[in-house]
């Protein structure tokens, strides 16, 4: 089978570094550090693991064995309103690890899969009629 293109251009070293740097925030962050420290006990290897995701996510190096959208509906502690923050940091991060157009177009894939990953946990929380489950 041939190889795909990557989706834009960025290398495994940006990607490493996008992904530390990112997690490095999130570990200080007064409403997403304390969400991430009841599940993350080996931040190296959660990092490795994440880092894997993009790889195959953008360079399609197929390093990721996993299921985020099972991950964050098991977690039990995400709700769809933190979907947002993460973005907006994982924004920042990008930005002041990468060029413009390569913080852009993996902005667009990040936001593509967050809508992704909020809708699945927004319907994992909800009753039928759209009422939110409480419990």
């Amino acid at each position: 089978m041939p190889e795909l293109p990557p989706r834009f251009a960025v290398t495994p070293e940006e990607i490493d570094r996008v992904v530390a740097d990112f997690y490095a925030a999130v570990r200080v962050h007064p409403g997403l550090g304390p969400v991430f420290a009841v599940h993350v006990t080996d931040w190296p290897a959660h990092e490795a693991k994440i880092a894997g995701f993009w790889r195959n996510a953008i360079l399609f190096e197929r390093s990721y064995d996993g299921n985020p959208l099972q991950a964050h509906r098991d977690a039990g502690n995400v709700r769809p309103g933190m979907f947002d923050v993460w973005l907006g940091l994982f924004d920042a991060v990008l930005r002041r690890n990468l060029p413009p157009e390569t913080a852009e177009a993996w902005s667009a894939l990040a936001h593509r899969i967050g809508r992704s990953l909020r809708y699945g946990v927004v319907e994992q929380a909800t009753l039928p009629g759209g009422v939110p489950k409480l419990g």
